[in-house]
Order: C-alpha cells, then structure tokens, then sequence
C-alpha cells in the first residue's frame, strides 16, 4: 500500500455516518476502497441503499476531510456490488446495540452471491438493545430511517430501531 492510500485511509478512519454518528463509515462498509490512479487518488464510498439522502453529506464529509489534509482525491459512488449489512464490522453493531439500535442479523454467508427476493422476511427473533428481551414486535417497516425499521419491546415496553439486513 502507497503512503499516500495509507495517508487517505488514516484520515478517513474517524469519519462518522451522518445519521448513525456513532460508527464510522469504514464500520459500516460504506468506505469501499482507497486507490493510486494515473489521476490521482479514488475513493469508493456505496450507500446503504440506492437513494440513501446521507450519501450527498458523507460525500462532502469525505472531500472536506481531505481536502483539510491536503490530499486532492476524487469520490466516487460505485452502486456494484450492492451494500450488505455483512460488510458491517463486529465493531460497528456492537455499536449500534449500545446505542439503541439493534444490530442487523447477517443475511448470508456469501456476500458474492446476490438473492433477488421481492420481499425479505422479517427476522424470527430481534433482541431489544435495552433490555435484551426478544420478545419484540414489529411496529412499522421504517423506522428513523428507510434502512431501519421500528420495533418494540414488549418487555420493557420501550420502540426502538432495527438495521435491516440487506
């Protein structure tokens, strides 16, 4: 790895999601890439869904963030291969339980393969990231955002939102 790509990747490394300030793009498998090109340096950032209304923010996040380094780069959006909420680390849902979101379950062991299905079940068990208690309910599809969907406990009475797996 270059020293520049290194320098790319050590600056990008704390860059929070606009939405989910508690992880960092990386965690969430959002920031691709880091590449040296005859052009200068690329980086890849895929949004969590296309249409995803963060990607316009994460991409200036990104360039400023640089841009304050001093390295020139290029953003690009690549939409190939879609986002999966597997490329999410054991860190970032770590993260979002703490938080109070619950982590998304992982959707399938290999993220090459893509399943086309016009609608994905709902997961037999959600735990309540207060609690713990997988006695939940699903209260509506989207939650806080359109990637999230709004459970609640039945336990400890409390809504909260899930990250669909995608």
């Amino acid at each position: 790895m270059s020293t520049v790509v290194e320098r790319v990747w050590a600056t990008l490394e704390h860059l929070t999601d606009p939405e989910i300030p508690v992880v960092t793009l990386r965690e969430l498998g959002i920031l691709r890439d880091v590449t040296e090109t005859p052009d200068g340096v690329e980086v890849i950032i895929t949004p969590t869904y296309t249409g995803c209304p963060a990607m316009g923010q994460i991409e200036d996040d990104v360039k400023a963030s640089l841009l304050q380094a001093g390295i020139p780069a290029r953003v690009v959006t690549r939409l190939a291969p879609a986002w999966t909420t597997d490329w999410m680390s054991d860190e970032a849902k770590e993260k979002l339980r703490v938080y109070g979101i619950a982590p998304p379950h992982t959707t399938r062991p290999d993220v090459s393969v893509v399943k086309f299905m016009r609608h994905r079940p709902a997961p037999d068990e959600v735990a309540c990231p207060r609690c713990g208690s997988t006695h939940t309910v699903v209260s509506s599809q989207f939650g806080s955002t359109a990637c999230k969907a709004l459970y609640k406990c039945l336990d400890c009475q409390e809504p909260f939102d899930y990250f669909k797996p995608y």
